[in-house]
């Protein structure tokens, strides 16, 4: 892991100042750790009984489509308000400044499914915990969160922590 904390980089003052933005990109440009990363996922999870990978939009894709590959399990996405095709369910939440939507398809997961939900990065829940939301309205149920990254100063844990349990691989 800390081969992995190496290759992420430092951007401060992005998307705005004060900010220090923890940019994935030079991760996935060595295919040794994007591999790693899904290798070690997929360790945790082969035998806990998951059916289904919900990935939020976007870079949750990166790593949910390739672990459900793995795993041998479906691969369902979630995303902002008019990129699916079909019959979606929706849920709104808060943001630091406003709020947002998310969008499932209606059928993406069913009441048989174990849902891994992932996302690159953990800050304060709240897309996380909207996503839980997307897939409890279908009536599956999630069986954890799961992150490469998580920001312990933003608590997103203790939010997450009261709909499922929370796995990330590297923590600041």
């Amino acid at each position: 892991m800390d081969d992995w904390k190496r290759l992420i980089r430092d951007v401060p003052d992005f998307p705005k100042p004060g900010i220090l933005f923890r940019d994935i990109t030079p991760l996935l440009g060595s295919p040794q750790a994007l591999g790693e990363v899904v290798a070690a996922f997929a360790e945790r999870y082969k035998s806990r009984g998951i059916t289904r990978i919900v990935a939020i939009e976007s870079r949750g894709f990166i790593f949910g489509a390739p672990l459900a590959l793995h795993m041998g399990v479906g691969f369902s996405p979630v995303r902002k308000p008019g990129k699916l095709p079909a019959k979606t369910v929706s849920v709104t939440y808060d943001l630091e400044y406003g709020e947002g939507t998310l969008q499932m398809h209606e059928d993406a997961v069913t009441k048989v499914d174990r849902v891994l939900v992932i996302d690159d990065l953990l800050a304060t829940g709240g897309t996380a915990e909207a996503a839980a939301r997307l897939v409890t309205t279908c009536g599956a149920s999630v069986a954890e969160f799961a992150f490469v990254i998580e920001l312990d100063f933003l608590k997103g844990r203790g939010r997450l922590d009261k709909v499922a349990p929370v796995h990330s691989l590297i923590r600041y």
